[in-house]
């Protein structure tokens, strides 16, 4: 009988742990106990990673602060710094609510209009009155992406006249010519798009109205409020080619009558 040496053995040898038969420190992937995410990558890319993320926080922090002061009510703070939260929030960070709003919107506020038309025998004729705020609701409605033009557009300019004028129509300031000018440009590419001229006819003038109807309160609520209607109708407007801005010149002079007088 012969005896085995030291350490000999019939059969392979034994596999390592992890199963791939390579030596320690051979494999490529990484071991246990190795560094991984951005602790394992070289100082200097470390101390631009770092670098990168405090920027990130710092930046959302002050967004979300300046947001804050800019919803929030008047504060010490927001007076002294009111330029600045300006600056960072107008116009692509624009909030037109109130935080801890005391009392909010209980209307509904319907903005229609219509057209007096100048007919090719120099006749006139007046059209139907069109709810713009209707047809803006009726394409929000079951539109999951609804555009900015069609939830802000027609509310935000009437927000606009409204506050610029008086309960008699009448500017309050610099800004009211500006404000007729817009709802005015408006009312009128609204029109131009939904009644067909027919053959020499042009837009003479325009005439807008308001319709606001106060918001029911729920039924386990005591409050009481008038259920009427209140109309708010401005007078004629005249229309000139430049209040159809996004038609070429031969089609505004075409469909808006110039020199029109106004009533």
């Amino acid at each position: 009988m012969r005896e085995r040496g030291h350490g000999a053995s019939d059969g392979p040898p034994p596999e390592s742990p992890t199963g791939s038969g390579r030596g320690s420190g051979s494999g490529r992937g990484s071991g246990p106990g190795l560094p991984t995410g951005i602790a394992g990558l070289p100082r200097g890319y470390q101390l631009a990673a770092a670098f990168a993320l405090a920027l990130i926080v710092v930046t959302v922090c002050v967004h979300l602060g300046m947001l804050f002061l800019h919803v929030a009510p008047a504060n010490t703070v927001s007076k002294e710094h009111g330029k600045k939260i300006y600056d960072w929030v107008y116009p692509e960070f624009e909030q037109n609510w109130k935080l801890f709003a005391p009392n909010p919107l209980q209307q509904n506020v319907a903005v229609q209009a219509r057209a007096q038309l100048r007919t090719a025998d120099g006749g006139r004729r007046v059209t139907r009155w069109y709810d713009l705020s209707a047809q803006d609701g009726a394409a929000i409605d079951h539109n999951l992406l609804p555009s900015h033009t069609q939830q802000n557009e027609l509310r935000r300019a009437w927000d606009f006249f409204v506050s610029t004028h008086d309960a008699q129509n009448r500017p309050t300031g610099l800004r009211g010519e500006i404000s007729e000018r817009y709802v005015r440009r408006i009312v009128l590419l609204r029109i131009d798009r939904h009644e067909p001229l027919a053959r020499g006819e042009t837009i003479d003038q325009v005439q807008v109205r308001s319709r606001t109807t106060g918001v029911r309160p729920p039924k386990w609520s005591d409050e009481k409020n008038n259920a009427e209607p209140v109309l708010r109708s401005l007078p004629w407007w005249s229309v000139t080619p430049d209040d159809l801005p996004l038609a070429d010149g031969t089609r505004a002079r075409r469909d808006v009558a110039e020199g029109s007088g106004a009533r």
